[in-house]
């Protein structure tokens, strides 16, 4: 419960992977800490998702079918709607240029495959922390 009676929201990500293990990975990790979940397959169901659900934070691959994740990023950045949305960029390509890639987009953070479930919860934690 919040001060004023009416119970806590329980903070919404969405979290898109087209690699199914992953997802449910980061889903099941960051549902046990606390959140709510919203799943996408490709990129294109992410951006239609973050449209419709308008989450507290994205969780994003990198390297998905239809939109990859540098592509959702630039157009979460872009709409009105979605433009405050903080976005982490998931990848296995470790180089500075593609990081940066990322950066240059929007993303708000980076974390690289593979990763541990702790990291990815101290992550979130920290961008949902200064909201």
């Amino acid at each position: 419960m919040s001060g004023d009676g009416s119970p806590t929201r329980q903070p919404v990500i969405l979290a898109a992977d087209d690699d199914e293990d992953i997802l449910e990975m980061v889903a099941f990790r960051l549902e046990r800490s606390g959140y709510t979940v919203v799943r996408a397959h490709d990129g294109a169901q992410a951006l239609q998702a973050a449209r419709e659900t308008l989450p507290d934070l994205i969780v994003l691959d990198v390297m998905m079918p239809k939109l990859d994740g540098y592509e959702v990023t630039r157009a979460l950045r872009a709409d009105e709607a979605t433009s405050r949305i903080p976005v982490i960029l998931l990848t296995a390509r470790v180089q500075d240029a593609d990081v940066q890639k990322g950066f240059d987009a929007g993303a708000d953070d980076y974390v690289r495959k593979p990763f541990s479930p702790q990291e990815l919860r101290s992550r979130v934690q920290a961008i949902l922390g200064r909201r």
